[in-house]
């Protein structure tokens, strides 16, 4: 009886064995299919769908003032993008996005018709805040790109000097052309990879972010503030075409303020005008006129060719080859020093102090405080002026040089030779930048020009600027003890190629104190109007920045 139900027992397992054993077989065939038959389509594809390497941006530096008040930043920014082929109505899209992305209707539907490309840029630098009312709008076929972009917190101010940066995060002007290498940093490379629903499920770094180095310069920002609203002052009286001031510790050659007017916003330079744009203090040459008086009494100083009460007979007229020399001020012949002749800023005095010394050596010295040479300061596209050979001189070039005309110059160099006029002598390039990610920028080794005993005898000569019959007698301040020199000098009119009568340069440089010079201010206004004379134009400004600057540093009167 127990025979038929052991049967049926083993024709079950039998059964069960051989179901498995199919499962078994399928399964194999199954595995071998996707394991290496199917194993590199299907990698490939798991590649495309799955795995996403894109750039992460990286910051760049912060420019800082010497504080470390923050002049420009960076910060995650925005690029909104859109395929064409997905916007089924541009004309309706584009007036939803252009508020938005502040930029023309027209311009975004002409991107958003362009139906030949898949991928457009409808605006860079978009802000994190007005990114997020476009997601809202939820419209297919547009992307957003995650970038960095520059911002400058104190808008216009040293707007020409900090420059622009380009779209695609690189100096274009300034500061941040000239220390591009510093400030940019380096972007990172990173895969994700997501499940169906574009979910992540990993994210690797293959290469790692590095931040650009923070810049601090030497600016000091309120010393900038002040500089920039005496120049804005200059612009509301005299209405010139431009003003520049440079403000520099003439022991150091640190330069604490460097300003352009008209003022132009750092964030939105790019639509001023060229010459709105320059950085005239190291971009724009003219001709000094008077303040190169001082290079041309101290050359013969140290030539031994003068002593400062050396006398000299002036003639009303001075005749140099074709060439016919006056003073500014109706004069008969007399006899001045050379004090009173650099005092009195004498054209015919400081020719013939020129033609005494004779042209090799006034060549000579012009090119030893620097000029036909660029100083050195890190500034990009600075000029480097205009000194003509020896073998070009005419009979009247050493008369023209001598009193600041027939040569081309620029601010910062007319700076950097008057420091050298105040220090003692020694000349150094002027320094705008001091630490990169905190460790110290060098500065530019300095070189003796002339003695300490010849820069003694200029700052005192420089002081009868200021006193009384000076060409700066108004420009004083009280407590202290000035020095400078005043400049009116003529432009050349480009269409006649000769000096104009209605076209001038205003200009004053000084330092105080005369006596152990610690802080030191150019002023220079190009072609003011109603007035033209260093001496009322450019000299109030000096005294106004002075006034401010040198009870904020701690300088202490006389």
């Amino acid at each position: 009886m127990a025979r038929p139900k052991q049967r049926s027992f083993d024709l079950r397992a039998q059964r069960l064995k051989f179901l498995l054993g199919a499962v078994v077989v399928l399964a194999g065939a199954r595995a071998f299919q996707v394991g290496v038959v199917d194993a590199a389509s299907l990698k490939k594809d798991a590649a495309v769908q799955q795995s996403i390497t894109a750039s992460v941006p990286a910051a760049r530096g912060d420019i800082t003032d010497r504080h470390g008040v923050e002049l420009a930043v960076s910060q995650p920014m925005v690029t909104v993008t859109a395929d064409p082929m997905m916007i089924s109505h541009p004309a309706r899209v584009a007036s939803q996005l252009a508020p938005l992305l502040g930029r023309n209707v027209a311009e975004i539907q002409a991107k958003l018709s362009n139906r030949n490309q898949q991928y457009v840029r409808l605006a860079r630098r978009v802000s994190v805040s007005d990114a997020k009312r476009v997601r809202k709008l939820k419209i297919d076929g547009i992307d957003f790109e995650k970038t960095m972009g520059r911002s400058y917190p104190r808008g216009a101010q040293a707007g020409q000097l900090i420059g622009l940066v380009g779209d695609e995060g690189h100096g274009l002007s300034g500061l941040e052309l000239s220390f591009d290498k510093t400030l940019a940093g380096t972007d990172g490379q990173r895969t994700t990879v997501t499940d169906r629903l574009g979910q992540p499920i990993l994210v690797t770094d293959s290469k790692a972010v590095r931040t650009g180095s923070t810049l601090q310069l030497t600016i000091d920002a309120p010393v900038q503030d002040q500089v920039e609203r005496v120049l804005a002052g200059v612009g509301r009286v005299f209405q010139p075409k431009g003003a520049t001031a440079i403000v520099m510790d003439p022991r150091t050659g640190n330069i604490l303020a460097l300003a352009n007017w008209p003022a132009v916003n750092a964030n939105t330079i790019g639509n001023a005008s060229d010459y709105a744009q320059m950085n005239r203090a190291s971009g724009f040459t003219y001709e000094p006129g008077s303040t190169f008086k001082a290079f041309t009494v101290a050359s013969a100083l140290e030539e031994g060719e003068v002593t400062p009460s050396t006398p000299f007979n002036l003639p009303t007229l001075l005749h140099i080859g074709d060439k016919t020399i006056k003073d500014a001020h109706d004069r008969g012949d007399e006899t001045l020093s050379v004090s009173e002749i650099l005092a009195q800023s004498s054209n015919v005095g400081a020719a013939l102090i020129g033609l005494q010394m004779k042209r090799q050596k006034l060549d000579h010295w012009i090119r030893r405080f620097g000029f036909a040479s660029p100083t050195k300061s890190g500034f990009p596209g600075e000029e480097q002026g205009l000194v003509l050979p020896l073998s070009k001189y005419s009979s009247a070039t050493v008369g023209n040089e001598a009193m600041g005309q027939g040569l081309s110059v620029t601010p910062l160099q007319m700076v950097q030779g008057y420091a050298a006029l105040a220090n003692g002598g020694i000349l150094r390039s002027p320094r705008i930048a001091q630490r990169a990610n905190g460790v110290s920028i060098p500065a530019t080794p300095g070189h003796r020009v002339i003695s300490e005993r010849v820069s003694r005898l200029i700052r005192k000569m420089l002081r009868g600027v200021l006193a009384e019959g000076g060409t700066a007698s108004g420009a004083e301040i009280p407590g202290f003890d000035l020095a400078g020199k005043t400049g009116t000098a003529q432009k050349v009119d480009p269409a006649t190629g000769t000096y104009s009568d209605s076209r001038y340069i205003a200009s004053f440089i000084g330092f105080a104190p005369a006596k152990s010079p610690k802080l030191l201010t150019a002023v220079l206004v190009d072609e003011p109007q109603g007035d033209i004379y260093g001496g009322s134009v450019a000299a109030p400004a000096f005294s106004r920045i002075m006034a401010f600057a040198l009870p904020y540093l701690g300088i202490s009167p006389r």
